[in-house]
């Protein structure tokens, strides 16, 4: 019998395929993950904090154990049934979480594909840009993986950092109503919407940002790892040494400049050869960042800049938390060393 041929269509359409499959969401610094039993002790210390119970609608006080197993079978339970994908905020570099996000699908107007976002971040973690990232990314999943048209969110009047939040995450303000839902249905509140059109326009203009990075290759076939300062956006993650090319240099020419900028060492373009690529879209920018390998330099790598310097085993480059524009080109890097 002779075989069948593949139908052409198929590995086009499994590329459009963008159905989420129940894997965590990663932004720039935080990962969006179902909420685990492990996580109930964090839920009981941050939710518990009465501040937090006052800003949202849907968390008691006191919040007890209880509360916080019955929260994550709930959310389980509703993931399964794609009526609410509730979300535990995790700071890639420490795997601490730091707060919840979620998507109620019944949250827009009736009979509108809408859903309403609902969040909120642990005391310890405020005025750090968490909440706004975290946000961003959860309005992606809603209008890219969930096919949803319009969101909604509320924010109490008197909380105008919570409403800031939603403004840097695209919302308009809708004006004013008298709270969500729940205990909170007479609280005064100012309400916002995000339509899918308007999210898909600001993202197509966000910018296209060119950083070049570099694999520098010790005679142990080490790779060197910098990790990122506190207070740089992204901080405590490990990336390939590098940097942003300025307006009509060569990436090339930004890695000779930036090495020498951050960490002291005299390269020549002619010691670089091209080894990857990444392309990811970020919620505020998308990512074109071309990766060199290097194996000769003068000077020893010293942080200028206030970044760590590591140098690691390729089959241990793994478990370094990164970007997550850097961690498809882990693999890459390992089969040529």
């Amino acid at each position: 019998m002779a075989a069948t041929a593949p139908d052409p269509t198929d590995s086009d359409r499994a590329c459009r395929d963008t159905r989420w499959r129940g894997g965590p969401l990663t932004a720039k610094s935080l990962r969006l993950r179902p909420f685990a039993a492990a996580d109930v002790s964090v839920l009981v210390a941050l939710a518990g904090d009465a501040e937090i119970a006052r800003r949202t609608a849907d968390v008691p006080h006191p919040y007890t154990p209880t509360d916080a197993q019955a929260f994550v079978a709930r959310a389980a339970q509703n993931i399964a049934n794609g009526t609410e994908y509730a979300f535990a905020v995790e700071r890639i570099a420490d795997g601490i979480v730091i707060g919840a996000v979620s998507l109620r699908r019944d949250g827009a107007d009736a009979g509108e594909n809408g859903g309403e976002i609902g969040y909120w971040i642990g005391r310890p973690f405020w005025c750090k840009g968490y909440a706004a990232e975290a946000v961003r990314r959860l309005v992606r999943f809603a209008f890219q993986d969930r096919g949803l048209e319009r969101l909604t969110a509320h924010a109490m009047a008197d909380n105008a950092a919570s409403a800031k939040v939603l403004e840097k995450a695209g919302f308009a303000f809708a004006g004013e109503g008298t709270g969500a839902r729940g205990r909170c249905k007479d609280v005064a509140t100012k309400d916002f919407a995000l339509v899918r059109a308007d999210w898909q326009k600001a993202d197509a203009a966000k910018p296209m940002l060119l950083v070049a990075a570099v694999a520098m290759i010790d005679a142990d076939g080490r790779v060197l790892m910098a990790q990122r300062p506190e207070g740089k956006s992204m901080a405590g993650l490990w990336e390939f040494p590098g940097g942003k090319a300025e307006p009509s240099e060569t990436p090339e020419a930004a890695l000779v400049r930036e090495l020498a900028e951050e960490l002291g060492v005299d390269i020549t373009e002619s010691c670089l050869a091209p080894v990857a690529f990444a392309s990811h879209a970020y919620d505020d920018f998308h990512l074109l960042m071309p990766l060199f390998a290097c194996r000769v330099w003068k000077g020893t790598p010293t942080p200028r800049e206030g970044q760590a310097l590591k140098w690691v085993r390729p089959e241990r480059l793994a478990d370094l938390p990164m970007p997550p524009a850097d961690v498809p080109l882990v693999a890459l890097l390992r089969d040529l060393l």
